[in-house]
């Protein structure tokens, strides 16, 4: 989760904070340039960014913003402009640069695990030590400004996760220092590994190395957009404008919603007995001759790609063979590509799809302070009576690691936080 700014995340009329989501639609790519273009476009203020981006020593230079039309749509264009060559760089030299800055702790951290995430590939690909690698665009002014912006950006933003759609990476091939690549550039596709891409037949270099380091290193997850009420969209510029194609970074800003919530506005039941219905497909398949090693992946595989829910049961086979029922649950659009998951990832032969009616209560994210951290809880009511409170096990878990505290205390303390907000 990213850690909000000083602001803080807006307030509900009970005092309660609701969670701000960012999600980037990558479905033309993602650069860093492109990624500074779309907060901006999106409605972060210009001169709060350069005034975070002048506390890293860097020198001369100068940074641009204009709009610009790519395909005849209209997005924000950034380029920094630096006046002289600028020396190769190793890894230390960027994290010294970053930590030596007066960026955020938050930003610094973020910013060098990107560029940490850059070294790993780069020293993979060139059989050598992450702390070896020359970097070559990458090191450059501009590279940096990117990535820390990008990071101070989301923070000045209060963006509290970040979802990205799959990546179209382009085709074709591109010139770089080690001459001319294949699209993916390799170390764009070591960056990317394990996470969904594709391409889309246009013959450009649509995913940088910078670009795929940010969404691997920052994104919370992938997959098509999540239920939320957008408020802000911004259009981030590449450098070419592509015949037919245009060659914009989508982000789209607002807040996440449950379906079935009042907030959702799905279904006229919801509105009136707090319990929204809809229709969800669910996929079902029995196997009982796969490694268990294999279902985790499954699942997180699924989850990415929309599924609403995964489970897998034990159940007893024909011959008498112990085997397991995977069950998921997703929305009717996602049910062909879950299909086409299962039979990617599991041994199984065949599937059963049917549709089912789904009732789920009124249901609203928010996040409490406890005296180990701020803990998003999920709030579930019914007739306007709140029924369950269940803080975010990702969230207890990190803070419970970070403060070195049993995981149960932390859940306590925010089931607790919450109960003592919702009575004031």
């Amino acid at each position: 989760m990213f850690p909000t700014t000083d602001h803080g995340p807006r307030t509900t009329d009970q005092g309660q904070r609701t969670l701000k989501t960012a999600y980037l639609d990558c479905s033309s790519g993602v650069s860093g340039d492109m990624f500074l273009g779309a907060l901006l476009d999106s409605g972060l203020p210009a001169e709060r960014l350069r005034a975070e981006l002048r506390k890293i020593p860097l020198g001369d230079y100068e940074f641009k913003q204009s709009h610009v039309l790519r395909a005849g749509l209209a997005g924000t264009r950034v380029e920094i402009v630096v006046p002289e060559k600028q020396p190769e760089r190793h890894l230390r030299d960027i994290e010294q640069l970053i930590e030596g800055s007066a960026l955020t702790k938050t930003a610094k951290e973020r910013a060098i695990e990107v560029f940490g995430r850059i070294a790993e590939a780069e020293g993979k690909l060139h059989d050598k030590p992450a702390a070896k690698v020359h970097f070559h665009e990458v090191g450059a002014v501009d590279a940096i400004i990117d990535v820390a912006g990008a990071c101070a950006g989301l923070e000045l933003l209060e963006v509290s996760e970040l979802v990205s759609s799959p990546l179209n990476v382009g085709g074709g091939r591109v010139e770089a220092a080690h001459g001319s690549l294949p699209v993916p550039a390799p170390a764009t596709a070591e960056l990317l590994r394990d996470i969904p891409i594709y391409s889309s037949g246009v013959d450009a270099e649509l995913v940088t190395p910078t670009g795929a380091a940010l969404v691997v290193a920052l994104a919370r997850s992938f997959g098509p957009l999540p239920p939320m009420k957008v408020e802000r969209i911004g259009y981030g510029a590449g450098a070419r404008d592509l015949r037919g194609h245009p060659n914009l970074l989508r982000l789209f800003l607002g807040q996440r919603i449950e379906l079935g919530s009042r907030e959702s506005g799905v279904g006229a039941e919801a509105a009136n007995s707090d319990a929204g219905e809809e229709i969800v497909s669910v996929l079902e398949a029995n196997v009982d001759d796969m490694s268990p090693q294999l279902y985790g992946y499954l699942v997180e595989r699924a989850l990415a790609a929309g599924a609403l829910d995964v489970t897998c049961s034990s159940i007893q086979m024909k011959k008498n063979r112990p085997g397991l029922e995977v069950s998921i649950l997703c929305p009717p659009e996602r049910s062909d590509a879950l299909a086409q998951l299962l039979f990617d990832e599991t041994t199984t032969i065949g599937l059963r799809i049917y549709e089912a009616r789904r009732k789920v209560l009124d249901r609203e994210l928010v996040t409490v302070e406890t005296r180990y951290g701020a803990v998003r809880v999920k709030v579930a009511r019914r007739d306007g009576r709140v029924l369950n409170v269940a803080p975010e096990y990702e969230d207890c878990q990190r803070l419970a690691a970070e403060k070195s505290v049993p995981l149960k205390e932390v859940i306590l303390a925010a089931q607790l936080a919450y109960r003592e907000q919702a009575s004031k």
